[in-house]
């Protein structure tokens, strides 16, 4: 299950607190702010799907995530390499070297984390 843009959004914000309470999130948001409404029923439908959680405190609710950033963006990148192209790493990781406006600095630590990989698989 994915989310939408705007769970996402939302979602963004979690990740990065940790844990939050309502009146934080939509201090969080730019002007205009989002309606109280309108986050809670955000926030209910992320529930449904089981990426945010909440702890009651008194009458207000602190929430957080139920899962890692790293591991929904994980799975979001295999299900393109999968969807686009045709389940291959190699033509993803060709296509984003090719077609994005990567620095040369970039390139270099890219090229570094792939040399780190292939040394980890050797040993």
């Amino acid at each position: 299950m994915s989310l939408s843009k705007t769970e996402e959004q939302l979602m963004e914000i979690i990740w990065k607190k940790g844990e939050i309470f309502m009146k934080e999130i939509i201090e969080t948001y730019p002007d205009p702010k989002p309606a109280t409404t309108t986050i809670a029923t955000l926030l209910k439908r992320m529930q449904v799907k089981k990426f945010v959680g909440y702890q009651l405190y008194g009458n207000s609710r602190a929430y957080f995530p139920l899962i890692k950033k790293s591991d929904y963006f994980s799975k979001h990148v295999n299900g393109m390499i999968k969807d686009y192209f045709d389940n291959s790493a190699l033509q993803f990781a060709s296509f984003f070297a090719t077609n994005t406006k990567l620095s040369q600095n970039e390139l270099e630590e890219l090229k570094k984390i792939v040399e780190a990989q292939i040394k980890k698989g050797e040993s």
